[in-house]
């Protein structure tokens, strides 16, 4: 894998922990979508641990 890849697999980490935290600011967050946001987030750092 070459470090391009890993840049952009860095960068989607950061973008879906952002959208989590911009989520859990809500006053109502949807519980359904942090969760399989955080699942992503997850695989993604799978994914880069890997590399």
């Amino acid at each position: 894998m070459d470090s391009s890849h890993l840049s952009a697999l860095e960068l989607k980490h950061a973008g879906i922990e952002r959208r989590i935290h911009e989520e859990m600011s809500r006053p109502l967050p949807d519980d359904a979508l942090v969760q399989d946001l955080k699942k992503r987030k997850l695989r993604l750092k799978e994914q880069i641990l890997r590399h």
